[in-house]
């Protein structure tokens, strides 16, 4: 082999080498990027006491630092790929993450105005994050879209349920602006991962390109049925986070296992999480998926309104597993319902918007019919009938197609 090939040879296996370096970042990126996801929301609902006593707030108040972070998601969303386009998806993701830390640093200081201006930066933040990782998945992974999906999906409920556990312990030690704030370490090491990813940055699209690729998707049937998916799957899994204990302890169970069957909810979301986009990326439609989360949610809902207090464990899996597949099956829609990157981010903007518009209005009308019928036999039946129309909905959006010819 001559001088010249083994140089060849050798800036080959540079680049290899490089382009290697590169995609391990990006992946180490977007887990951290998950990560931030869940956990600042998540470990606020465990502290809602110690905040309320502390700032003198009252009921009411302290239980919207959960809604508004979602109607954040819901306003924010629809812009999100309107950034994205004009200053490129790697640069308004950095943004966003400078956004929900700088959120995080100013809820640790002391007073309502700090708490409620650094939860709604918090809720921005995430937003962006949210509608934008889906279309950076299917850009820089389309040949990978159900591992990547999987692998992010993974970290951010790993961390959403360990944010629940970890929140109160934390308290007792630091407080809770301390509780609320640790979770920004896990945001600045997502900045510090987002820098080489700022200097390779995507070009924003130019107008012919953007010309090509725009389309309304208001007006697309399938668009719709993916939306109404992603918001009636939000809207279970934050109405039983909200309610599940207080159910449950009226059930009889006591005040601490009630706060563990809502772990394991949580926990029997994250292997379903990493499985189901990889089962669903290599299937030509997902309808059987769609049929197994249907199932299962309409069952666990049944189970924990009619079945034995003895088997509460195996219904509140049943719909952490549901949930793990309809939150799986909503992230991979994004991609394969779509054909362009920035279709992917228009679709997952439209139906994060109105998912978590539907998501912030669950609890507060499942805590009004409870109040109205004084039972949660009502609340659960609305629950079961949501359980339905996923399954419907589901059915129509596991069908193989496209956005844009729909």
């Amino acid at each position: 082999m001559g001088l010249h090939q083994v140089s060849i040879h050798q800036e080959h296996q540079q680049t290899k080498i490089s382009v290697k370096s590169k995609t391990l970042l990006l992946i180490i990126g977007i887990i951290f990027i998950g990560a931030n996801l869940r956990a600042p929301i998540t470990a606020v609902g465990p502290l809602i006491s110690s905040i309320r006593d502390s700032l003198g707030i009252s009921n009411i108040l302290a239980g919207t630092l959960t809604t508004v972070p979602l109607l954040a998601f819901a306003l924010l969303s629809p812009f999100a790929p309107k950034l994205s386009r004009k200053y490129g998806m790697e640069g308004t993701l950095f943004v966003s993450l400078i956004l929900l830390t700088a959120g995080i640093v100013l809820r640790t200081i002391p007073g309502v105005g700090t708490l409620f201006a650094g939860t709604v930066l918090v809720g921005l933040g995430i937003a962006i994050c949210n509608v934008l990782l889906p279309s950076v998945i299917k850009h820089k992974f389309p040949q990978n879209l159900g591992v990547m999906t999987g692998i992010y999906a993974v970290s951010m409920n790993l961390c959403g349920a360990i944010a629940s556990g970890l929140s109160t312990p934390i308290s007792l030690k630091i407080g809770w602006h301390g509780a609320l704030g640790y979770w920004g370490l896990f945001a600045l090491i997502s900045i510090l991962f987002w820098i080489p990813q700022i200097r390779s940055r995507q070009k924003p699209m130019k107008k012919e390109s953007e010309k090509k690729q725009s389309i309304n998707l208001w007006k697309s049937k399938l668009a719709w049925q993916v939306t109404i998916f992603m918001g009636l799957q939000s809207l279970i899994f934050y109405t039983i986070v909200a309610w599940l204990p207080e159910i449950l302890v009226q059930q009889g169970v006591s005040s601490n296992s009630a706060g563990w069957m809502l772990s394991l909810m949580q926990f029997a979301v994250i292997p379903f999480t990493f499985i189901v986009p990889i089962l669903a990326g290599r299937m030509k439609n997902q309808l059987l998926l769609v049929a197994i989360t249907g199932v299962l949610f309409i069952a666990g809902m049944f189970g924990i309104l009619y079945g034995s207090e003895a088997l509460i464990p195996l219904w509140v899996i049943m719909i952490g597993i549901a949930g793990g597949f309809a939150f799986s099956l909503a992230m991979m829609f994004f991609s394969l319902r779509t054909r362009s990157t920035h279709e992917a981010a228009e679709l997952s903007g439209m139906a994060q918007s109105f998912g978590y518009l539907l998501a912030a209005a669950g609890p507060t009308l499942f805590g009004i019919l409870h109040d109205t019928f004084h039972s949660w036999t009502m609340p659960l039946w609305m629950l079961i009938i949501v359980s339905f129309l996923i399954l419907v909905t589901g059915i129509s959006a596991g069908k193989k197609g496209y956005v844009s010819t729909n």
